[in-house]
């Protein structure tokens, strides 16, 4: 093939593929409400989409004390508490989700903002009140920045698990 041609196709290809991502990430970001279904601890939880399943959605840029022992993980101080606090944040209401760059984590469950009907975002909620910390991971970040300050001021206040003692 001719460096020509093939410098043409995939000139092609790489435009193509960018409208199809915009678009992607257009329709994925639409401004619909989820039900929640069922909250797994602080920062994770079920959507109902219409599927039987539902969607598992875990919280970008932070991070809940486990709620309970699972797997190799040992239940964390406050983590009951977070599950409760999210629980009641989110028990019979609908979120809104957005994404940043990654869609999914190792374990595949859908990476999301979660922002409630009357406009609270969810993540910056639960850093805010101390029953999350954040967790960077990048190249999701768009908050990261917003969240760290939340949490100085969780941490100086001692809100949350910043009141527990070590």
């Amino acid at each position: 093939m001719k460096p020509g041609i093939f410098i043409f196709l995939l000139s092609l290809f790489l435009c193509c593929s960018c409208d199809t991502a915009t678009q992607s990430t257009h329709v994925l970001n639409a401004p619909a409400f989820f039900p929640v279904k069922k909250i797994v601890d602080g920062d994770t939880f079920w959507v109902d989409d219409g599927t039987a399943k539902g969607i598992k959605i875990r919280l970008i840029g932070i991070d809940a004390p486990e709620s309970r022992k699972s797997f190799k993980k040992e239940m964390g101080v406050y983590g009951k508490e977070a599950k409760m606090y999210l629980t009641q944040l989110l028990k019979g209401k609908k979120v809104r989700l957005v994404y940043d760059v990654d869609l999914l984590d190792q374990y595949g469950r859908t990476l999301a903002y979660a922002y409630l009907e009357d406009g609270t975002f969810v993540n910056a909620d639960l850093i805010k009140n101390g029953f999350a910390i954040i967790l960077t991971i990048p190249p999701n970040v768009k908050f990261a920045d917003h969240f760290y300050e939340l949490q100085q001021e969780a941490r100086t206040t001692k809100k949350g698990l910043w009141s527990v003692s070590p």
